[in-house]
């Protein structure tokens, strides 16, 4: 008996932490009263929201779609290979961005001058920089590709 409830603490645990939502902070910031959105079960709500109400966009399939929908009409972005394609389209005269080698680029390019944000240890800096003060939000958790493109469609365009 003792080794079942042993057994059902680890389960617990492990559930616990399996849906225990990332945080994305203003800036540098890792306070809750900073959470701009959290991603959890496939999903972005806003701040430390965990309703439907409240959902920004959901994640499925390489797809980020509005709000609670699955719908192809409702596709904000396709996500292929680094490439980030507006709504259901996979054309390159679509592509938003391209991310890769923890940047992320205007369209297609890969120049550095056309360097919207770097990704570094978790922390979202403007243009090439990695200086503290040109953060744009603190990322606690690993966010799939996907994931990723859908809190920065959350915090950039959501509201």
């Amino acid at each position: 008996m003792k080794a079942f409830f042993m057994i059902m603490a680890i389960v617990v645990s492990f559930s616990a932490n399996a849906i225990d939502p990332i945080k994305v902070y203003k800036g540098t910031s890792v306070y809750s009263s900073d959470v701009i959105c959290n991603v959890a079960s496939g999903k972005v709500y806003k701040k430390n929201s965990v309703y439907s109400s409240d959902v920004v966009c959901t994640v499925r399939d390489g797809k980020i779609y509005k709000a609670n929908s699955v719908y192809s009409s409702d596709v904000i972005y396709t996500i292929r290979d680094g490439k980030v394609y507006s709504g259901n389209s996979v054309y390159n005269s679509d592509i938003v961005m391209t991310i890769r080698d923890g940047k992320i680029y205007k369209g297609t390019s890969v120049y550095n001058s056309d360097i919207l944000a770097t990704i570094r240890d978790g922390k979202v800096y403007k243009g090439t920089s990695v200086y503290n003060s040109d953060i744009m939000f603190t990322i606690k958790g690993n966010l799939t590709l996907v994931e990723f493109v859908a809190v920065w469609f959350a915090v950039f365009y959501a509201w």
